[in-house]
């Protein structure tokens, strides 16, 4: 244990010293990892890889001391292409083993963190089943499929104190953060709107298809967990799975958490007062799809409104981006987005501010698991960029502006009680039931 403590503290300083490069190969420090004893070093695993489950591990990998044990996914298809993918890691595949039950993986003492790159409405279980397990936790956003789930992953946290990371990275990029601190320097004045914008052309749902059976090696009773049960239909699964209420949430969900956060960060706010929505299926109407592919939300909080506008199927966003954050002020805008960020004068204001073009200089993605594994390694909570109540802050009020869209209402949000104030809808929205003998946490 004495070791571990050490070769942990050891590691901590090398990334706070900068030696932690975003374009490194896992290679690159073979020498220093050859060098730690394996009990000495982070183990991790993988719960859902397919797509950024399997980025975000891959990330994880990169940081020294950081060691692949296990991989889990019920798509034994793609667990053997990613089993075939660890040659080109120079890792021996020998030494992961594989699960298609996260929870057998859950029991295996050798594990310290475990990535959860699952589908939405499986990250509140397998977050809080993984911190009961005494795992530290890395979850991809947005952290709960509805605002009950939230909460239950925040009390879990508290509850078993295990470090827990939301796979907001973008809290882990450096040009996100100085535009954030030129917000905060008060240059642009008096802020009154923040715009938040995702313009996607390149985004599209499946066609109809009829059901069918799963395809082989997919356990299409564990995929559905907690969701109602349904026949399979392949418009539905893999990446297909956010256009659909019983797993996810949309574009506001998969694309929202990411930049309303700095949204809310700008603005150092949390929760609005009040929220509506309008939208629908007006790009693609005749795809499968239940969320809608057009949005706009307005949010009113105390002394500013947020303005959330979606569209898929389009990339002429607003100033010429197809995404991005701006913040309004009386002495000019800054707009942002993962290119850099740029502050545009009001031309008719006495108070002039300079006009700052930044580009991204690293790898946000990189940043972020070297943050989580850092701070496994400290035990400084507060060192965390995206901690989990950072993730249900967010989450929230992407929600929060799903209900609105779905309820048509103009909603009013008490902040004490975190419900609405029309009974009706949080009996309604507030959580989302759970099925096949799964029930939500309660921590």
């Amino acid at each position: 244990m004495t070791n571990r403590r050490k070769f942990i503290k050891d590691s901590s300083r090398i990334a706070a010293g900068g030696i932690l490069l975003s374009g490194f190969s896992p290679s690159a420090f073979a020498g220093t990892v050859k060098r730690v004893n394996a009990s000495d070093q982070i183990q991790i695993a993988a719960i859902g890889i397919n797509g950024m489950g399997w980025s975000d591990t891959k990330a994880a990998l990169k940081v020294p001391g950081v060691n692949l044990v296990a991989l889990c996914d019920v798509d034994k298809n793609v667990l053997d292409k990613r089993m075939n993918e660890l040659g080109e890691l120079q890792m021996d595949a020998s030494k992961v083993k594989t699960y298609g039950d996260y929870r057998k993986l859950l029991e295996n003492k050798d594990i310290d963190a475990v990535i959860i790159g699952t589908p939405d409405h499986w990250h509140c279980l397998q977050m809080v089943e993984a911190c009961q397990a005494g795992k530290h936790v890395y979850v991809e956003k947005p952290i709960g499929n509805s605002i009950e789930e939230c909460r239950a992953m925040v009390a879990a946290q508290k509850k078993y104190n295990r470090v827990v990371q939301v796979g907001q990275w973008q809290r882990s990029q450096q040009h996100f953060r100085d535009a954030i601190d030129f917000v905060h320097s008060g240059q642009l004045g008096n802020i009154r709107t923040a715009k938040v914008w995702c313009y996607q052309g390149w985004m599209k749902p499946d066609i109809v298809r009829p059901d069918s059976n799963p395809p082989a090696g997919v356990d299409y009773q564990s995929w559905l967990g907690p969701a109602p049960k349904k026949p399979f239909n392949a418009s539905r699964f893999h990446f297909n799975f956010r256009w659909f209420w019983d797993y996810a949430g949309g574009l506001m969900t998969d694309w929202g958490v990411h930049l309303i956060d700095y949204a809310l960060f700008g603005m150092k706010a949390d929760v609005p007062k009040t929220v509506m929505a309008l939208g629908g299926k007006f790009a693609y109407p005749e795809l499968a799809q239940e969320t809608p592919d057009t949005l706009t939300t307005l949010y009113e909080f105390e002394h500013f409104n947020m303005v959330w506008d979606q569209a898929m199927g389009i990339d002429n966003g607003q100033y010429g981006r197809d995404h991005g954050i701006a913040f309004v002020g009386n002495n000019g805008t800054l707009v942002l987005d993962r290119g850099g960020w740029e502050v545009i004068e009001e031309k008719n204001s006495k108070n002039k501010v300079g006009k700052p073009h930044v580009k991204p200089s690293e790898n946000g993605l990189n940043q972020h698991l070297i943050n989580f594994t850092s701070v496994i390694r400290s035990g400084k909570m507060e060192d965390l960029t995206a901690p989990i109540q950072v993730g249900a802050d967010v989450a929230t009020v992407a929600q929060m502006g799903n209900i609105a869209y779905r309820t048509g209402k103009r909603l009013a949000w008490n902040k004490a009680t975190e419900k609405f104030t029309d009974e009706a809808v949080n009996r309604e929205y507030l959580a989302k039931a759970y099925h096949n003998g799964y029930k939500i946490p309660r921590v």
